[in-house]
């Protein structure tokens, strides 16, 4: 199969694997998934063909993240699968981190236990809420006792790296039940946390509601306490806030899947809407399981569209991803690609921010303060 897409990467990669199945959509979310769970025997056939078309393009690996979708929808023995068949063509770093999304109501002690004998070390686990009230209104499977049960089996089952996903600024949620809920998430201890400001995409059952009036989202007032308020409870328990949303208790539990998003570095993603980036250029698969299976079956690249990004894209990229970082961005590296001194082509504009507290020069980085990380998607019109 020969495409234009097809040129070797010059450093690490990592693998995105869309997994497209949900035993139902919840109201908030925008990612691609359908209900029906028969096409997975076909969606797992032509996954392994996709795996195949990119072996002379990408050659390593040292992430793997599964995501959804529901991916613990697979069983470990299709799981499995999947990863014998990345291996088989690619090179896995021995220290690589594989992480699967999963859901609470679909886990169990086997279930992890068998996760663990297949290779995967990182768990993502969707938890959202501990309140029982709040995960009916975003139109979640499981119950807050079902995220305690998944936290204890997968403890239990010898996962040491564990992540969970939290949402604020919900209906019938208050500062006070946030902050228990962020309590209850210390308790558990687990080594990452990413905590989310609800936000309504178009078509989601819940934006249409919200639109309809029939549900309000929290003043900016409000929306900046729930930030501030997320920083300092999960700094004071120890937990590095590097990013405007994510939260790790050490420096190496940091996502380094989603670090690489960050950071411009290649990545492969596989399965319907999967998107990749490779060479300044930026592809994507067909939001659709039927006309995946279809073009594969057919010898096709099942690629819904490309972009080649320019050099004045990519700055304004760097700019928006590195100012939502605790890192920040790279002075030396920042001109060295865009031969571009930036606090001297920004000067007037970054004295004003370090005169309002948004952003600091530390070393050779501008970075964000934490005020600055509550506006970071602002930062970037610098």
């Amino acid at each position: 199969m020969k495409d234009n897409l097809l040129k070797t990467p010059s450093s690490q990669s990592g693998l995105y694997i869309h997994i497209p199945f949900c035993k139902s959509k919840c109201g908030y979310c925008s990612f691609y998934s359908i209900k029906s769970l028969n096409p997975i025997p076909d969606f797992i056939d032509a996954l392994q063909k996709e795996v195949k078309f990119y072996s002379k393009t990408f050659k390593s690996f040292d992430t793997v993240y599964f995501g959804g979708g529901t991916p613990s929808l697979l069983r470990p023995q299709q799981l499995e699968t999947i990863l014998k068949t990345v291996n088989k063509y690619y090179k896995i770093d021995p220290h690589s981190e594989i992480t699967i999304e999963v859901n609470p109501g679909d886990v169990s002690l086997e279930y992890f236990k068998a996760l663990h004998s297949i290779g995967i070390n990182r768990l993502n686990i969707g938890v959202q809420s501990f309140d029982d009230q709040i995960l009916k209104f975003l139109g979640r499977r499981h119950s807050a006792s079902d995220a305690l049960a998944s936290m204890k089996d997968a403890r239990n089952a010898g996962f040491a790296n564990i992540g969970i996903d939290l949402i604020y600024g919900v209906q019938h949620q208050n500062i006070k039940s946030w902050e228990k809920t962020l309590q209850t998430a210390i308790n558990l201890k687990p080594e990452h946390i990413s905590c989310y400001q609800l936000s309504l995409a178009p078509k989601t059952p819940l934006y249409s509601t919200y639109e309809a009036g029939g549900i309000k989202l929290p003043s900016n007032k409000m929306q900046a306490k729930y930030f501030f308020n997320t920083s300092e409870i999960l700094e004071n328990a120890g937990y590095l806030h590097y990013e405007v949303s994510n939260f790790a208790r050490k420096e190496y539990l940091k996502s380094k899947h989603n670090m690489k998003y960050w950071n411009h570095v290649p990545y492969l993603g596989l399965g319907p809407a999967a998107h990749s980036f490779l060479n300044n250029k930026r592809w994507w698969n067909k939001s659709a399981v039927a006309s995946y299976i279809k073009d594969i079956s057919q010898d096709k690249m099942p690629v819904e569209e490309q972009e080649l990004l320019t050099p004045a894209q990519l700055q304004l990229e760097t700019l928006f991803l590195g100012l939502r970082t605790s890192t920040g961005i790279d002075l030396k590296l920042y001109e060295k690609n865009y031969c571009t001194d930036l606090l001297e082509d920004k000067k007037s504009i970054i004295d004003t921010l370090i005169k309002n507290h948004l952003v600091e020069i530390g070393g050779d980085f501008l970075r964000p303060t934490q005020t600055g990380m509550a506006v970071a998607d602002s930062l970037a019109l610098i």
